[in-house]
């Protein structure tokens, strides 16, 4: 059992897709002793991505967590590991996993650098302050430039990198590393699949190229620890490696610096290397700042944890994956002991929850453990209204950790059961979808009969509808992805009543709201400390009692389920704040239905008053295509609405910065192979909303 919470690193991989993070977790498994035998993501043989879906795509759709041993100067450490999806469709899965890690490795392609999807990971990683080192990965492969990906670390995302390593050679040359901490050379042996480690003298031909990178390393060492900055000034070369590394440590874990490895995982170089830096540069859960909550039984004051064993038990769901003997919920442990069978509070609504067994994971495979401490990673069973980002602790001592922002779905599509039968098992279906993956939403349309799935990108929903029709044999006629758009006002309104009065014999109904409708965005509330749910900001300024206080959350509800459904055509209104100024109430006939009705009659008045525009999700999209295809593809962006942001020759290659409404983009991967031969490639995320032209609004609402 783990008692010593020192030898224990909670680390994710996270990079851009393809950049080689589920082959270096499988080497990791492999030299760890966790797996006998090495998976290959190309031949559909690897452990982290046991679905079937992954296996035929040779990607990661999920998070998979695994936890395994590893010997390091005659210590066994314990490394939990979590594998992240690389694309951008999946990226809720990155940003839950690392809200709950001490650290993580961002691993980058040799020849590629930083690319689209790097940029987003490290971006989640910096607003939830987790410590990184870098892997240089695929230096094997042609055209890999350890110096060019070293300084796009640098340059795209404003890191202090510092490289720890060099690569011996690059593409098919590529046969080693220098460690630049020890300047020794290491090399391993591929008859033995990279399990034997070779030291020896730096080559002839590399000793100044090292000596260069070493002074470097030394140099930004010294910066990062005052003592090592006297004995840099004194005689640079008396500073020992382990002076060098407890600086580097330092840096790391306050977010100074990244340590930057390199090697090939295909290949089985440098893996090994790599787990010691894991072990050497990244945090123990005792050295990350103490978890911070608020109370729920003192005004939300603030408090924290210590990651200690005797502290009061807390932790965080963070992951929800639907199982035949239940849901299994994955729990990182802040604080506290978990033994099985005890019984939890789940702050954030008041339910207990009994943990009736505990497992600690690897992948789809499970280990059964009587108790679970804190630092540690584990999956539990038993739990019944506890999701995603939502807490657990001790009943005795509650506490609500920081909860987890999820992104708002960019594209939809309709979905049909066939049968009575297939309805009912749809809808029993997406309830469970939807706890497993928060960025997946459902809604149904009344008016039409039909259910609306939303996600984050077109591979999201061919994912969802694969497993509807493939996994859980339900019968639905799917329709084609459409683009999730959002409606908002463009103006202000003042003084707009909202009256709901009905008598029909015997007790009537009557609620009466006056509300002051005007535009304010997600940062404006964060700014002035207001709460935006779902796009709408509202506040009461209510005085002298002309609305009883009991009917006030009544108002929000009908002002808040009037703007999911919208007024233009359908689509949610966001960007919006509505303030409660006046209004009035009968003794006998005000209800708290009525001021539901009242509030939004109110804000449906008000937004048309303001004035309704339409407006569109707008892609980040990165083409890389070799510089004769710029003009077609330049031109083919330009008819899609696209604005070229920037756009930088990097060897042949063409690096095409775009901003383009997500309307214009589907199918565009196949159009853009067209264009170029099948020699461009692109990836493009989420941006932002944008009001769309007056021309294209008509269009569509007309369509809607």
């Amino acid at each position: 059992m783990l008692e010593d919470l020192t030898k224990v690193r909670n680390i994710g991989i996270a990079a851009h897709i393809d950049a080689g993070k589920t082959t270096v977790t499988e080497r990791i498994l492999y030299y760890t002793g966790k797996n006998y035998k090495m998976g290959e993501v190309h031949e559909g043989t690897a452990t982290m991505d046991f679905l079937v879906e992954e296996q035929e795509r040779g990607i990661t759709i999920q998070s998979a967590a695994t936890t395994c041993p590893w010997d390091f100067r005659g210590e066994t450490y314990t490394v939990n590991l979590i594998d992240t999806p690389g694309h951008v469709d999946f990226t809720i899965e990155v940003e839950r996993s690392l809200r709950v890690l001490d650290g993580a490795i961002a691993v980058f392609d040799g020849k590629e650098g930083v690319e689209a999807q790097s940029e987003t990971v490290w971006r989640q990683a910096e607003r939830y302050q987790v410590p990184r080192v870098c892997f240089i990965n695929k230096m094997d492969k042609i055209g890999a430039d350890f110096e060019f990906s070293f300084n796009t670390i640098r340059e795209r995302l404003a890191a202090n990198p510092i490289a720890v390593q060099l690569p011996i050679g690059a593409s098919e040359t590529f046969e080693g590393i220098i460690d630049l901490v020890e300047m020794q050379a290491y090399y391993f042996d591929e008859s033995e699949l990279g399990a034997i480690v070779h030291q020896q003298n730096i080559p002839d031909d590399m000793k100044e190229m090292a000596e260069l990178w070493h002074h470097d390393l030394v140099e930004k060492a010294a910066d990062l620890d005052d003592d090592l900055t006297e004995l840099y000034l004194e005689d640079e070369h008396s500073i020992t490696p382990e002076q060098l590394k407890k600086a580097l440590r330092k840096g790391t874990i306050q977010l100074k610096c990244t340590p930057v490895f390199c090697g090939s995982a295909l290949k089985n170089i440098g893996v090994q290397r790599l787990l010691n830096g894991v072990i050497e540069y990244l945090p123990m859960p005792t050295e990350v700042p103490p978890v911070e909550g608020v109370d729920p039984k003192r005004h939300n004051e603030r408090i924290t944890r210590p990651h200690e064993t005797d502290a009061p038990f807390s932790a965080l769901v963070f992951k929800v994956v639907n199982d035949v003997h239940g849901d299994l919920t994955y729990i990182r442990i802040y604080s506290g002991q978990l033994p099985r069978g005890t019984r939890v509070l789940n702050p954030g609504n008041n339910k207990k929850e009994n943990i009736t067994r505990i497992f600690e994971m690897h992948a789809k495979d499970r280990e059964p453990l009587d108790v679970a401490k804190a630092g540690q990673i584990v999956a539990v069973i038993g739990l019944k209204h506890s999701f995603t980002g939502d807490t657990l602790c001790d009943a005795q001592a509650p506490i609500i950790l920081e909860k987890m922002d999820f992104p708002e779905p960019v594209i939809s599509m309709s979905i049909e059961p066939h049968t009575n039968e297939d309805k009912k098992r749809l809808s029993e279906a997406l309830t469970t979808i939807r706890r497993e993956d928060p960025s997946f939403q459902t809604t149904y349309n009344e008016d039409t009969g039909q259910t609306i799935i939303a996600g984050m990108g077109e591979l999201h929903l061919e994912i969802v509808k694969n497993k509807l029709l493939r996994d859980m044999k339900i019968g639905v006629k799917v329709g084609t992805p459409r683009v999730s758009y959002r409606e908002t006002i463009v103006g202000t309104a003042d003084n707009v009543r909202g009256k709901f009065v009905k008598q029909t014999g015997g007790r009537g109904q009557y609620g009466d709201v006056v509300v002051n409708v005007s535009q304010m965005t997600a940062g404006q509330a964060a700014e002035e400390e207001l709460e935006m749910i779902n796009g709408v900001v509202f506040t009461d300024s209510i005085t002298q009692g002309v609305i009883p206080r009991e009917y006030i959350p009544s108002v929000a509800t009908g002002i808040r389920s009037a703007a999911l459904s919208g007024i233009l055509g359908g689509y949610p209104v966001v960007n919006i704040k509505v303030d409660l100024i006046d209004g009035s109430f009968h003794e006998v006939d005000s209800s708290q239905i009525a001021f539901e009705q009242a509030g939004a009659l109110a804000f449906r008045e008000g937004c048309t008053r303001a004035g309704l525009a339409l407006m569109e999700p707008i892609m980040k999209v990165i083409i890389t295509s070799p510089d004769e295809y710029f003009g077609p593809v330049s031109g083919d962006l330009a008819s899609r609405r696209g604005q070229i942001v920037s756009s930088e020759l990097r060897g042949n290659a063409r690096i095409i910065h775009a901003e383009v409404p997500l309307a214009e983009m589907f199918g565009y991967t196949t159009i853009l192979r067209g264009l170029s031969q099948g020699r461009a490639t692109s990836t493009m995320e989420p941006a932002e909303y944008r009001l769309m032209p007056d021309r294209l609004r008509d269009e569509i609402l007309a369509r809607s």
